[in-house]
């Protein structure tokens, strides 16, 4: 089948199709969410929202995942992340059942578009990406939501996709694979898709990229530190640090970011942002502290950091307001990612906050 046939439809009876053959007892068993229209069940079942959870979409041009890159991934442990990553039905919701996850929240695997060199090829993609990603969801409206692609390519057309995104396709807002071919979110050419959000009511979750910018001396001849285990969440961290430095927040204050894995390194340094900031000339004036920045327009997800000092730190740091639950599947576990939620040195209330309240209200969900 071309690229070009993979139309809403068709990938909505394909979804239907495979989720037949995946055994009607993983659907239709009553101690299943989508059972219960993805509510907790009448036992106190708590209500799990996963939203940073990774799928392969059908019909791209734009070729490659994190997992092709010089990141030393094991050959056994990549071959199970492929075969999750296309799946809807087979693995996902049988996993999903298994360990309580009431719906994820699927996004394109990095790269995503954001590697794509041709702006035409992006927005193309990025429209298929999201057509595909919604006929998953209609498929299974109590079980997925979408964050859609963004092809920052071409400003203009990303913010014609990011409205059509939220208002036909009903994304709950926006995932972008790192920088876009070396230019960042800060940039003035992405001040109107910034606009769009805020108007739109979306936020942006802010993913790690394998794509390069350049040599890193830091990196050299020790790929193990590529990837997760060091330089992505360094340079998502240092990503949204320019939103902030960039003046983002002052220009939109309606605007949010969404950072994965316990903040990127962020909120365990705010008391020296605050400090330093004072000391340092910043290029543009800033209205606030870069505190007040990260509590009031950027939330964190527990994804891939599953320790309970580390949470604490975390709420205690952004607010309980801010703190999302993620698994980052098929990548982490998610029987150890729901078993650290539930086990969590948490209150009732905030436990919930975390597992899916938070994301109700700032996704729309």
């Amino acid at each position: 089948m071309s690229a070009d046939q993979w139309t809403r439809r068709q990938v909505l009876n394909t979804a239907a199709g495979t989720a037949a053959l995946a055994g009607a007892a993983t659907l239709t068993t009553p101690a299943t969410a989508e059972a219960n229209g993805g509510k907790p069940d009448p036992h106190g079942r708590l209500r799990i929202i996963a939203i940073e959870e990774a799928i392969i979409l059908p019909g791209l041009i734009t070729q490659g995942t994190a997992l092709n890159g010089a990141i030393p991934f094991k050959p056994e442990v990549t071959a199970e992340w492929f075969k999750r990553l296309p799946d809807v039905t087979q693995y996902r919701l049988a996993d999903m059942d298994a360990t309580g996850v009431t719906m994820q929240v699927l996004s394109l695997t990095p790269p995503g578009v954001q590697m794509q060199p041709d702006a035409a090829i992006a927005v193309r993609d990025a429209q298929v990406a999201n057509d595909a990603l919604a006929a998953v969801i209609d498929a299974h409206p109590t079980r997925f939501g979408g964050l859609a692609a963004l092809p920052l390519q071409d400003p203009e057309a990303a913010v014609r996709e990011a409205h059509r995104a939220i208002r036909d396709l009903k994304m709950a807002g926006f995932l972008v694979n790192g920088h876009t071919n070396g230019h960042y979110l800060d940039e003035p050419q992405f001040r109107p898709v910034w606009a769009a959000l805020e108007e739109l009511g979306a936020a942006i979750y802010l993913h790690p990229t394998p794509a390069p910018t350049g040599d890193w001396g830091l990196l050299k001849d020790r790929p193990e530190l590529v990837g997760p285990l060091y330089s992505w969440a360094a340079e998502t961290g240092g990503h949204a640090l320019r939103v902030i430095l960039g003046g983002v927040f002052d220009d939109f204050p309606g605007a949010r970011l969404i950072v994965g894995h316990m903040g990127e390194f962020l909120p365990y340094m705010i008391p020296r942002f605050d400090v330093q900031i004072r000391n340092i000339n910043t290029k543009v004036p800033l209205k606030r502290k870069p505190s007040e920045y990260l509590t009031q327009n950027v939330a964190i997800t527990t994804s891939g950091v599953m320790d309970d000092n580390m949470l604490q730190a975390a709420i205690k740091s952004v607010g309980i307001d801010n703190v999302l639950f993620a698994i980052d599947y098929p990548f982490e576990k998610s029987e150890q990612a729901v078993g650290f939620l539930r086990n969590a040195r948490l209150s009732t209330g905030h436990r919930r906050k975390i597992a899916g309240g938070n994301a109700e209200r700032i996704l729309k969900l």
